[in-house]
């Protein structure tokens, strides 16, 4: 009975002295507003714990100074390792400082964080090619390269708080730039310029808002909207609630980014044309083996060491690879893959 009692004792102590020890991940998301960052948060919290570290998993509110009070307390409770996709890029500073007056490296998440050289390594989806994915399927849906035109374009894009929004807005402009400029795709808005067609907090809200008013003054006269440029799923949402109220015409292409469960009901109903497919477990999963190595003391696995230039540094980068999901692939790309089931998209 002793020696029972014993190894119960030894076994419980060797248990508490593990988890005493355990490496602990600060993970900051910025709001739960938005279906890809809960998605985002729960793979990486899951990814984490099943690879045996502590997990402090925060969200924002898309507030931030809650981020930047998150990160300092993860800072003070003595994470090993912190993972932050920031609401705006250069917002946190002071706790970035904070991070490496601690040596506690810091991984961008998503986002790029600006204005420091605090950022140990960045992990994200290949940003600019989500914008050049954009513009081929508008080039290639219209036959812009032998359609006689001009088609009427309306332009979208996200926050300018988020470094990514210019990376996705850059890439579909450099594909289509070329026919806006010989006439053959017409913005009757003349609102192109970044700063012009930008959707703070890429709030749903805001897109629908600015898409009422360009319908009401630019295509009152009954003429159609051939095509609608969205750099994410939420200001298409936006922008296909706009229409659905106040346009008469016939239905534009419309883009967006992220798959988010109504965005994909859209596609098969016929209302959004296509979606960039980013998917949140493979990024999850790149982040998490590059805080084992971190914390191992190994190389860490980058394949991009020359365009994530954050105004301080250029930060190591992880890009992975995204796809697109239409009326004819998102099934394969979201049920078969088992993103989604079914009954999430019914």
């Amino acid at each position: 009975m002793k020696k029972v009692l014993f190894v119960l004792l030894a076994l419980a102590l060797c248990l508490t002295a593990t988890a005493a020890f355990a490496e602990k991940v600060g993970v900051s998301m910025p709001t739960k507003d938005l279906q890809r960052w809960n998605q985002d948060g729960d793979y990486m919290k899951a990814n984490l714990e099943e690879a045996g570290y502590e997990v402090d998993l925060q969200y924002a509110s898309n507030d931030v100074q809650t981020q930047l009070s998150q990160v300092e307390n993860m800072i003070n409770s003595g994470c090993d390792v912190l993972v932050i996709a920031a609401i705006e890029g250069s917002s946190l500073g002071s706790a970035l400082a904070l991070a490496k007056e601690n040596e506690i490296p810091v991984i961008a998440y998503d986002r790029l964080l600006m204005d420091s050289d605090a950022v140990s390594f960045y992990s994200t989806f290949d940003n600019y090619k989500v914008g050049t994915i954009q513009g081929d399927f508008i080039k290639k849906t219209l036959d812009l390269d032998n359609a006689e035109g001009p088609f009427n374009l309306e332009i979208t894009a996200g926050d300018p708080g988020d470094n990514n929004a210019r990376y996705f807005y850059q890439g579909a402009i450099d594909v289509i730039m070329p026919y806006i400029e010989s006439g053959k795709l017409v913005v009757k808005s003349g609102q192109i310029d970044f700063t012009e067609v930008a959707t703070p907090t890429w709030a749903t809200e805001v897109a629908q808002s600015r898409a009422e008013n360009i319908l009401s003054s630019f295509y009152a006269d009954g003429s159609n909207v051939d095509v609608w440029l969205c750099s994410n799923d939420s200001t298409a949402l936006g922008v296909t609630n706009a229409l659905a109220a106040n346009y008469n015409g016939n239905w534009p292409i419309i883009t967006g980014q992220d798959c988010d469960k109504p965005n994909t009901k859209n596609i098969i109903d016929g209302k959004q044309s296509m979606c960039v497919f980013k998917d949140t477990r493979t990024l999850a999963a790149q982040v998490v083996k590059m805080i084992g190595q971190i914390l191992k003391g190994e190389e860490v696995d980058v394949n991009d060491t020359e365009t994530y230039d954050n105004n301080v540094i250029v930060v190591p980068s992880f890009l992975c690879e995204p796809v697109f999901a239409n009326a004819e692939n998102w099934k394969e790309i979201l049920i078969d893959s088992g993103y989604y089931t079914e009954d999430d998209i019914k």
